[in-house]
């Protein structure tokens, strides 16, 4: 991370002090995290105050952290080269020091949703990262942007809608990418694969009803048999590999 970065991270914790706290950063990125009942104060800030002067609001997004950390296999012992689970083999689990028992058994308690707010400082030039904890319990609550920074309307509804994040104060939380008797929030980690209800034109009642899904579940990766000169010795070129 350049100078300038690293000396405008000190400023800010030094502005905001114990409402934020930096969290490390493996792509050179300026990333904070903010409680979740100082977020509009300090966005209203890095908005307002000329030393900090983040004009735009570039997105916002909802996470899960629901079984984060875990993995279907173990892939510690991964290699160097190849294909693997995508992940370094120089870095283990306990690295991840800044989300503390997060890292190998989830999130802690309470601590599974979050939203993260990308801002760019358009006469500054730089960018910065923002990511608050919702509320416990359920739906997760977080306090809206949206008179902070408008185009944080549709960011918060899509958040909404995706996730179940409430966002107190937005001026019309409703779905903005599903449909409308659409029965959960689909990128929630536990939401079924297979969905909740599915939809289909009734002829006899002239109109479309939602019933509960009658799809079975079923394996989603494909069984791949390829019968080529890769992978069949017998198929290979002698030409070429004798």
């Amino acid at each position: 991370m350049s100078v300038a970065l690293e000396q405008h991270a000190e400023a800010l914790s030094a502005r905001f002090g114990d409402t934020v706290e930096r969290v490390p950063s493996r792509c050179s990125e300026l990333t904070f995290e903010v409680s979740s009942g100082a977020l509009r104060e300090v966005c209203a800030a890095l908005r307002d105050e000329p030393e900090w002067r983040y004009e735009q609001l570039v997105d916002v997004a909802g996470v899960d952290y629901l079984d984060y950390g875990r993995d279907e296999w173990n892939t510690e012992d991964a290699t160097s080269t190849g294909f693997s689970r995508g992940r370094s083999a120089s870095v283990r689990p306990e690295s991840y020091a800044h989300y503390g028992t997060e890292s190998r058994v989830g999130p802690r308690e309470g601590r599974r949703f979050a939203a993260v707010y990308h801002l760019l400082s358009v006469s500054g030039n730089r960018r910065l990262r923002l990511r608050a904890w919702c509320e416990p319990g359920e739906p997760p609550m977080l306090d809206s942007v949206v008179d902070v920074w408008s185009s944080a309307n549709w960011f918060e509804r899509e958040a909404f809608d995706l996730y179940g994040i409430v966002f107190r104060g937005h001026p019309d939380l409703r779905r903005l990418l599903t449909d409308y008797g659409f029965v959960g929030h689909p990128f929630r980690k536990d939401f079924p694969l297979i969905g909740n209800v599915e939809v289909r034109y009734d002829p006899a009642k002239g109109r479309v009803v939602y019933e509960p899904v009658s799809i079975e579940p079923r394996v989603l990766v494909p069984r791949v048999i390829r019968e080529d000169n890769r992978y069949a010795p017998e198929l290979k070129d002698p030409k070429r590999h004798g």
